[in-house]
């Protein structure tokens, strides 16, 4: 029997010639990730263990993101613990404040991931670099500590499902809205413990930022990875960032799956995921007597720029509607520059929004964004579980960030493709 490929990827990194769904195989790594909330618990099992050395210097990232810029004295001494972690043992890939990012989109842009390769984060959003064909997965951060000091992982191999995609996107309809209806359609633990595997004719239409999107919530739908078939899409990306050889894996023929969807993306409308979980969609044009308090458009999930440049495209010459916070996070340092250049900050603080340091923020009730008693927020971030911004009577409804910035003016959850 054939093998998918995720399955080639990890039966390669295993030296083992072929593997199958279900079979215990221990996998050398290409990266080891790690950010201030999930790196600390990982050094003191590192040296609870008593390690005295890592692996290799230059495959361990540590991004300094999700309360940094720091957020109180506790989150001060993690990412102190960090930084003296970095320093003992030379950890090339460091990013702190000033030069990080949020690291699923840090990574990437920095080249820090290449097709073929085998990256575990401690971090359940590690699943974003399947866009670039390579398998990553989030594990806990005592897998992180191992892999650290070892260099190897220990993983079942997964099954999959095949997601064949046709058509093109509509103007206003993104990445986003592909992963919600994907997410809508079989639920949060629709894929449980599978690799979701995308091709079909229609890749071709997807940008490596709608990639990106929708293989970081493949988590969202139970999936140990998502993948992307690489393309031109995928070499053009990678083609200046990755200094270093790779290896492309392609799906054998009789690869083996256990369910084949066909996504047409023609037939695509803008989704919202409403309260509490990621599988609760409606087509934002049912959603329009929703009047948030606060709206979002950040995260690890769609705070790069083409992100940036859809929010500023609605933004341009109108103002945040009476009663609304929006606050604008993006990803990177880069990002960050790149949208002061073309001009998308202005526009967002002419329009009145706030735009922040690259943080995770207000995804996970962090900072900069948390939400009070019966507050509503439309964020383009990837939870919208009880509590998940801040208190546990607030309420989250998930978007892309066409969605969210035409609500942010309006007043009310709107649908970008039409007149608003």
């Amino acid at each position: 029997m054939g093998m998918t490929m995720t399955q080639k990827i990890l039966a390669a990194h295993a030296g083992l010639e072929s593997v199958a769904a279900g079979q215990l195989i221990n996998a050398k790594l290409d990266m080891v990730l790690g950010n201030d909330i999930t790196s600390p618990v990982a050094i003191n099992e590192f040296n609870k263990a008593g390690c005295e050395s890592v692996f290799d210097r230059t495959k361990i990232s540590m991004i300094m993101d999700h309360f940094a810029p720091n957020k109180d004295i506790k989150a001060a001494e993690q990412c102190k613990q960090c930084r003296g972690f970095a320093k003992r043992f030379d950890i090339k890939n460091f990013y702190d404040v000033g030069e990080m990012g949020i690291e699923h989109a840090l990574l990437p842009e920095k080249g820090l991931i290449a097709p073929g390769e085998v990256c575990i984060g401690a971090d359940s959003h590690t699943c974003t670099y399947g866009a670039l064909g390579a398998f990553s997965t989030g594990v806990g951060s005592t897998d992180m500590a191992a892999g650290m000091a070892t260099g190897e992982a220990w993983f079942k191999v997964p099954s999959a499902i095949k997601f064949n995609i046709t058509g093109k996107l509509k103007k206003n309809v993104s990445g986003k809205d592909v992963i919600l209806y994907i997410i809508g359609r079989i639920g949060v633990d629709g894929a449980l413990y599978r690799s979701m595997e995308f091709s079909g004719e229609g890749l071709k239409n997807l940008s490596m930022d709608d990639r990106l999107c929708i293989a970081n919530m493949a988590i969202e739908a139970g999936a140990k990875n998502g993948i992307f078939a690489v393309d031109e899409v995928t070499l053009d990306y990678v083609k200046d960032r990755v200094d270093r050889e790779f290896k492309v894996y392609e799906a054998d023929e009789d690869a083996e799956y256990e369910q084949v969807i066909d996504i047409n993306l023609s037939e695509l409308e803008p989704v919202v995921a409403c309260p509490h979980l990621p599988e609760n969609t409606k087509p934002a044009r049912e959603l329009g007597d929703i009047v948030p308090n606060q709206v979002v458009i950040g995260s690890c999930t769609n705070g790069r720029l083409s992100d940036m440049a859809a929010a500023a495209k609605i933004m341009e010459g109108r103002h945040i509607a009476k009663g609304v916070r929006c606050i604008i996070i993006p990803a990177t340092q880069q990002v960050y520059l790149d949208s002061i250049k073309l001009g998308y900050v202005e526009t967002f603080i002419k329009a009145g929004c706030v735009v922040s340091t690259p943080t995770c923020g207000p995804c996970l009730g962090g900072h900069m964004g948390i939400l009070a008693a019966d507050e509503i927020a439309v964020a383009t971030t990837n939870r919208n579980f009880v509590g998940r911004m801040g208190h546990v009577s607030s309420k989250i409804y998930l978007a892309s960030p066409e969605v969210a910035a035409a609500t942010a003016v309006t007043g009310k959850i709107t649908d970008p493709t039409g007149e608003f």
